[in-house]
């Protein structure tokens, strides 16, 4: 992590095919942009950088484009595009009236698939725009009868299936606000989230598929309904075919083929641009979640940005993209019917033990044009020997990545065993701005192991400890002028306080994000994880992603997580924990090859002190790893500090980190002789 980049731009992995890229929607908008916008220095649509470099410096005229680009359909019209630049509380398109949902339906064709609905079992069904615009009519409707108005919140307990995308546009249509949760999450987890809400209505299914295993959640279900006393009413989806008890719950009950099929006109109501969408929370790994509120215009605009010209959706292409609903990521996906394209819901395990391939398949069988993913999700496939290009993957054109750093292994087994001329595009962003800082484009080239680039209107910078902008250096993730799609607020948070103290206490009117970066000369940008997770040995600042990313190469490894710890009597305590895979044990010989290993890929300084076999490394709910709550953990902080179980895949490795640092303080502990007080 600490040594620079050269000077000279390495040989990308991948380069932009010249065809693709000048056939691309970016190249068309960047061509666009010069004639209508008077975009300055883009002389080739296909030069990225070009365009990025004029993004940033003319916000108002990049954030015009995209408006008129895409033809944004406001009620009244905006009085400028930036009305304030500060830093937080930047106002965007005063005076604009429009609304997401709208947008959402426009572009659907009436007799094509606007969702595919797919499971692990393999099984699909569409639901066609026409039909998409009925069934959202029809639950608005409903939902306007149980007397949802404007403001008010609709919650979903939901898999990610057509109901939670039918009931968030439903719910954005009549300007109500939404917010959902996945069925893993126990009912007190869920309620914690909602209770802060307030809600009107809840949806909830009755349980979802994963790995084989039908997940009842009925009991579940009730038990979340009577935790939120602001209910007046419950909407039942029918999913896995299980019935609802009668009377279970005191509160109206709706079942959702009665909410869903009624014949309704959608009247759509428009909403300031700032006129909250969703509530999306963070992990709420101690005390409460925070409630993050993004906009209407906001995130429309943002997430055309982003899908229609980053990932270069359109009509006719396919968005298959492994998430669940508690993700970010579902929101994203969900927008990719902004862009007129299809997307596909999936629910059950991305690599169930039947078919652990059922992920590949499903998206050759209904010829996906952009397949997502997570970075743990393809190192997975490549230990199980999985050989995606057995299926006809000829329609992919693209990979995407998010989550956690893709390491440069990764790059090259898709190349190997999926396909050639796909390119990967790596992102990285999060909840805060319901978008990627970094990805890439059909304009850029991928390097392996690295961002292809900062995203458009992003101003993306890397700080040093003097905040001072650095390259080919580590520095802090900051953004120095607003997006569109930064919070309007959190929710319970009246005079800013959190808000500003999450983001903008480090650097004053400038967004700091927590995670280490390296902005190259070469114009990518390298990952190296949190900030709050970055190893301090004598001195010397480390990546913990770094390492992850060379031991998780090896097959005897499934996982990996390192962490540094201060101890009281002033050492540096950095060990390496290691999921060993099955069969597999931690002998002195294997732990040689990880450290050496370690050595030859990083340095000798990133050799940790010790390795110890775990049987799991925890996770947030959305898959990453819990570096420093396990810190704090093994630096003996009581548990129900450190960590709500309710936030962790696996609630049971609490206790068992917390122990192995009660043992080891035991073990350090300095004899006292008998008889010596």
């Amino acid at each position: 992590m600490t040594t620079p980049h050269s000077t000279p731009c390495p040989e990308p992995f991948l380069p932009p095919d010249p065809q693709a890229a000048a056939g691309s929607r970016i190249a068309d908008f960047a061509r666009w942009a010069a004639r209508h916008q008077g975009a300055d220095g883009i002389q080739d649509p296909t030069d990225y950088q070009a365009l990025h470099h004029w993004s940033v410096t003319d916000l108002e005229g990049f954030w015009a484009a995209v408006w008129e680009y895409f033809d944004i359909d406001a009620t009244t019209p905006y009085e400028r595009v930036l009305a304030e630049e500060t830093m937080p509380g930047a106002r965007w398109f005063p005076g604009a009236t429009l609304n997401y949902a709208h947008h959402a339906l426009r572009n659907l064709h009436p007799d094509a698939p606007a969702i595919t609905a797919l499971d692990e079992t393999g099984a699909a069904y569409e639901i066609t725009g026409r039909q998409l615009r009925a069934r959202v009519a029809s639950v608005a409707a409903t939902l306007r009868d149980l007397g949802v108005v404007q403001g008010d919140r609709v919650v979903g307990y939901l898999p990610n299936t057509p109901h939670a995308v039918i009931a968030f546009l439903a719910t954005a249509s009549l300007g109500a606000v939404w917010s959902v949760c996945g069925q893993d999450y126990a009912p007190k987890a869920a309620a914690d989230r909602f209770t802060q809400l307030e809600p009107t209505v809840l949806v909830t299914a009755d349980g979802y598929l994963f790995n084989g295993t039908t997940h009842d959640r009925r009991t579940a279900s009730l038990e979340l309904a009577a935790a939120l006393p602001t209910l007046k009413a419950t909407v039942l989806v029918d999913h896995v075919g299980l019935a609802w008890p009668e009377g279970g719950h005191s509160a109206l009950t709706v079942p959702w083929e009665d909410a869903a099929t009624r014949t309704e006109y959608l009247a759509i109501t428009p909403v300031p641009f700032d006129h909250p969408l969703w509530v999306v929370f963070s992990s709420g790994t101690t005390g409460l979640p925070k409630g993050i509120v993004h906009g209407h215009g906001g995130v429309l605009l943002e997430h055309l940005k982003t899908l229609g010209l980053h990932s270069d959706l359109g009509v006719g292409d396919r968005l298959l993209w492994y998430t669940t609903t508690h993700w970010m990521m579902w929101n994203l996906v969900v927008s990719t019917l902004l862009t007129g394209a299809t997307t596909c819901t999936y629910d059950g395990s991305p690599a169930p033990v039947a078919r652990p391939d059922v992920l590949w398949e499903l998206a050759a069988c209904h010829r996906v044009t952009v397949f997502g993913t997570s970075p743990q999700y393809l190192l997975a496939m490549a230990k199980l020997g999985i050989e995606p290009s057995v299926h006809d993957l000829s329609a992919v054109r693209a990979i995407g990545s998010t989550g956690s750093t893709l390491p440069a292994s990764a790059y090259r087994w898709v190349r190997d065993h999926v396909g050639a001329g796909i390119q990967l595009a790596s992102t990285s962003g999060g909840t805060d701005v319901v978008s990627a800082f970094a990805g890439s484009a059909p304009t850029t080239p991928v390097w392996a192991g690295e961002l292809s680039a900062p995203n458009l209107g992003v101003a993306l910078a890397a700080y040093d400890g003097a905040g001072r902008t650095v390259v080919d250096q580590v520095g802090e993730l900051v953004v120095t002028r607003p997006m569109p799609s930064m919070p309007l607020y959190f929710w319970n948070d009246p005079d800013g306080t959190r808000y500003r103290d999450a983001y903008f206490s480090a650097y004053p009117g400038v967004w700091r994000h927590g995670d280490w970066i390296t902005l190259t000369s070469h114009g990518s940008v390298i990952v190296h994880g949190r900030s709050d997770a970055t190893l301090n040995r004598n001195g010397v600042r480390l990546g913990s992603a770094d390492i992850h990313d060379i031991v998780e190469r090896l097959p005897e490894i499934a996982e990996a997580l390192v962490i540094g710890a201060e101890e009281p009597d002033g050492g540096y305590w950095m060990p390496l924990f290691v999921v060993l895979a099955d069969g597999v044990g931690l002998d002195e010989s294997l732990c040689e090859k990880i450290r050496d290993a370690i050595r030859t890929g990083a340095s000798p300084r990133h050799v940790p002190d010790e390795i110890l076999a775990v049987p799991a490394i925890p996770h947030t709910k959305t898959g990453k790893k819990l570096e420093v709550p396990v810190k704090r953990l093994l630096q003996g902080a009581p548990a129900e500090q450190v960590l709500n179980p309710s936030a962790v895949d696996n609630p049971d490795l609490i206790a068992y980190f917390a122990g192995l640092g009660a043992e080891r303080r035991q073990a350090r502990r300095p004899h006292t002789p008998e008889g010596v007080s």
